[in-house]
Formats: structure tokens, C-alpha cells, sequence
């Protein structure tokens, strides 16, 4: 089929002038309209994750030695979370939702409890420190590991595992650890160390079977 004319009949009998104004009055075609440019994806960093302070993560072998630190204060009570809710002296205490400075008073007059055996003063002080709120099990894993690392053994931990020089550093925090003298830091009874050592290397594969189950 051959095209349509675009000019109108006889136009090419006319005048150059008269040919300029035909075309000037035929409607204009519109202009294809060139294609937007695709935007562009503006690369964005990924949002930092969340960083909580103060916590301390617990592998096996943290896991282990909380475990012994327990074993040693005496509230270890088979694995069990009764261990937490130890008073000084061996009875519980019931409610969680904070420490319960209370004192009791045996051959010695003291107001720890807890796993970790918590004077009201230090457990304070650590709480404030990580912001925990309450004194339930995890709250206390948290603020032991705390004291570990405050009395600079959570990273000889770490590279060394449960040694001597370990147990010497934290001996000031639990009365029940050795020193390198292997007694008490405050002459009160004492877990002896080969003891201790053998407790942690048992506890120590127990944890990691368990997380490798």
C-alpha cells in the first residue's frame, strides 16, 4: 500500500510562499518524547548491628568455668537453677526480680546469695554496670563474668583456660578459690585446685557435647 499523501492536491502547483504556509498550517506530528533515564540504585551501608553493652557471650568453656565457680561456692546442687536462689548458709530465697539482702548469720555473718554468691554491694555495683534489672540466672551469669573480667582474668581465661594463675586472680572475688598458696584469699575454707581443674575439664566436655549435639 503506498502512503498517504501529507500535502494537499495541486500543492505542488503553487508558489514557494504559498508552500511554506500549506506546511506551516498541516498539524505537526508530536516529537517522540526520548525515555526517561532508569534511576539509578544508590548503594546504602547496612545498618550496624546492635551492640549490647557490657555482655559477655558464653561459650563452653565460660559456661564451664561458671560452673566451677558455682561447684566451689557450694552452689552447684547437680547443675540445677536452684543454685541460684542459694542464701548464705544453704537455704533459698524465692523471688528473682532482685537480690535479696538479707543477712544470715552462721559460723560467719554474711548477706550473699546467688550462684555466685553476691555481696549486696558488688552485685549493685555490677548491675549498674551491665544494666541488668533483675537477678534471675542469666542476669547473674552476666554479672559473674563481669567480676571475672574486672579482676583482668576473663582473657588469660580465654587464651590459658582454668590455670593457677586464673584461680589466684580470682581468689580475691571468691573466698573459696585458691590463691597460688592454695588457700584462701581470707582464710576461710578453700576448694583445693587439682580439684577444681578436674571439675572444669569434666564440665568442660559436657559443654561441648551439648553444643555440638
Amino acid at each position: 500500500m503506498r502512503a498517504p499523501h501529507l500535502l494537499p492536491p495541486n500543492s505542488h502547483q503553487r508558489g514557494p510562499l504559498a508552500l511554506v504556509v500549506t506546511l506551516l498550517m498541516l498539524p505537526m506530528a508530536p516529537w517522540p518524547a526520548a525515555p526517561l533515564p532508569r534511576p539509578v540504585a544508590v548503594a546504602t551501608a547496612r545498618p550496624a548491628q546492635a551492640v549490647v553493652s557490657g555482655r559477655f557471650g558464653i561459650t563452653p568453656e565460660r559456661r564451664a568455668l561458671l560452673n566451677t565457680i558455682r561447684y566451689a561456692e557450694g552452689t552447684w546442687i547437680g547443675g540445677s537453677e536452684e543454685g541460684y536462689r542459694v542464701l548464705f548458709g544453704g537455704e533459698r530465697f524465692g523471688d528473682l526480680s532482685r537480690h535479696p539482702d538479707m543477712v544470715v548469720r552462721r559460723r560467719y555473718a554474711s548477706a550473699a546469695a546467688g550462684a555466685y554468691q553476691f555481696l549486696p554491694t558488688t552485685w549493685n555495683r555490677a548491675a549498674a554496670d551491665l544494666g541488668l534489672r533483675d537477678f534471675r540466672p542469666a542476669s547473674q551469669d552476666q554479672a559473674a563474668l563481669h567480676l571475672v573480667h574486672a579482676r583482668g582474668a576473663l582473657q588469660r581465661f580465654d587464651r590459658q583456660g582454668l590455670t593457677a594463675e586464673v584461680l589466684a586472680r580470682l581468689a580475691p572475688e571468691w573466698a573459696s578459690l585458691p590463691t597460688l598458696e592454695g588457700v584462701s584469699h581470707y582464710g576461710q575454707p578453700v576448694k583445693d585446685r587439682n580439684e577444681l581443674q578436674r571439675f572444669y575439664q569434666r564440665e568442660l566436655e559436657r559443654q561441648r557435647s551439648l553444643t555440638s549435639a
